[in-house]
């Protein structure tokens, strides 16, 4: 009888261990074939067509799949019971910041990649990534979340979507400005230094990660987006160095009796509270607050608002919706999306690492940190709010997804910032793809275990 038990234990983890492996080995597969067709050496399919495919996925798929499957399950009443998803976004954040401050102390990166070490490992990819292995889980009928678990989940990682990309565009866009002492040393180089710039800006072959989620980004180059703006703003203010002031028109400068500029300590003093609020402003207009509008996150919030209105939901969403011929081909649309992603991947990947002056140490530093150490983190987090009751859905794929928040690799997406910026493009390029690779073994082994700890040895059957 013992040894019965024991054939059914040794069984059952076998089992577990297959449900959290295989998932991601269909990932890899797709990625693969990515790899494949994009290698330098079969090159099967160039590098444009990559590029296509990756605004293909921006612009047309990803909102599709966005749409129709967050619209169809938001109400009013969800959106009050999933606030917790993008507060959990917002913790793994600070959480992951103050982790990346502590590799910065042990791993001590060279100075000029202190703010990228920080946003590197407190950034994680809550966005394609996650939406990608939540639906490899979905894609078999014994999956452990019961039916409709494709639904729910796409649901529950879209719910999110807007609170990253307002991350990206705000906070990440102003820490990836290059170090104003580095920044320096470019400028003494003077017309050479400026004619690699501009030649790399045109470059076909700039990393397709650079372009993995934001296709176009060559096109969203400002004028101050390469240099270190918000230093040398607030930098006249500390040092009241009257030969910096004139290189920004701030308007409203005091004039002495005679009509000149009063120079003295004191008055400069007087004016520094103002002249910081001019500041701050003038920073806020060259914050691209207006990329936040992609289409993903249009497509996000045109969900909310369809599916929180039963009388448009009615019209839209359900087979006897008069417009429900549009959401079936959008729905046809969307399922492209995970395959597509993960080609795009598989592309990404097959130009390899890019030489890096990151160091060995912080390259694994950050990687063990938001791989390894995170996910720990994240598990303390979200079963303690659960047994708070800030959790209110009883729903497992809920609390799986909010685990998966804090076990991805870093966003893809921070690439492209680097690359706008101008600022440790090789060094993303490089650590993106070694977290990548390894990514493949800690998350086997951590859906493995969130499955452990969502559902448990029940198989979740009738879910709503």
């Amino acid at each position: 009888m013992s040894s019965f038990s024991g054939e059914n234990n040794v069984s059952s983890r076998f089992e577990d261990i297959l449900s959290g492996i295989i998932p991601l080995m269909k990932l890899i597969c797709l990625t693969a074939i990515g790899l494949l067709l994009a290698h330098p050496k079969t090159q099967l399919v160039p590098r444009a067509t990559f590029r296509l495919l990756s605004k293909l996925v921006f612009a047309l798929f990803l909102p599709c799949l966005i749409f129709t499957e967050l619209g169809e399950s938001i109400t009013l009443d969800n959106i009050v019971r999933w606030w917790f998803i993008p507060v959990n976004v917002l913790l793994s954040t600070v959480i992951g910041s103050f982790i990346g401050f502590i590799v910065v102390l042990i791993c001590r990166p060279p100075p000029e990649f202190t703010r990228f070490t920080i946003v590197m490992t407190a950034f994680g990819n809550t966005g394609n990534l996650l939406l990608a292995i939540v639906s490899s889980v979905c894609h078999t009928k014994n999956n452990p979340f019961g039916p409709n678990c494709h639904s729910r989940g796409i649901s529950y990682v879209s719910f999110a979507q807007w609170v990253a990309v307002i991350l990206v565009y705000t906070v990440v866009y102003h820490m990836m400005e290059p170090p104003l002492e580095y920044y320096e040393v470019v400028e003494d180089e003077g017309i050479e230094i400026e004619e690699i710039s501009t030649v790399s800006a045109h470059d076909v072959s700039r990393p397709l990660l650079v372009e993995a989620e934001w296709p176009g980004i060559e096109e969203k180059e400002t004028e101050h987006c390469k240099t270190p703006f918000i230093a040398r703003v607030f930098n006249s203010i500390t040092s009241y160095s009257m030969a910096s002031l004139p290189d920004f028109d701030l308007g409203g400068g005091d004039t002495g009796a005679g009509g000149g500029e009063s120079s003295s300590p004191r008055s400069m003093q007087c004016l520094a509270a103002p002249r910081v609020i001019r500041r701050i402003r003038v920073v806020a207009e060259q914050t691209p607050v207006k990329h936040i509008l992609q289409p993903p996150t249009i497509a996000s919030l045109l969900a909310i608002v369809v599916g929180s209105v039963p009388q448009l939901k009615k019209i839209v969403f359900g087979y006897d919706a008069p417009l429900s011929f549009i959401t079936d081909s959008l729905n046809i649309m969307g399922n492209a999306m995970v395959p597509s992603v993960m080609l795009v991947l598989g592309g990404m990947l097959s130009e390899g690492p890019k030489e890096s002056t990151l160091g060995l140490r912080t390259t694994i530093g950050i990687s063990v940190a938001r791989l390894l150490v995170l996910p720990l983190v994240g598990i303390g987090i979200v079963m303690s709010a659960d047994k708070l009751g800030f959790i209110s859905s009883d729903d497992p794929m809920f609390k799986f997804v909010l685990l998966l928040q804090y076990s991805t690799p870093s966003a893809i997406l921070l690439g492209a910032i680097a690359s706008l910026r101008g600022y440790a493009v090789r060094e993303a390029s490089a650590l993106l793809f070694w977290q990548h690779v390894f990514a493949l073994l800690s998350l086997s082994f951590y859906i493995v275990v969130f499955f452990k700890l969502t559902v448990g040895d029940n198989n979740v059957q009738g879910m709503p």
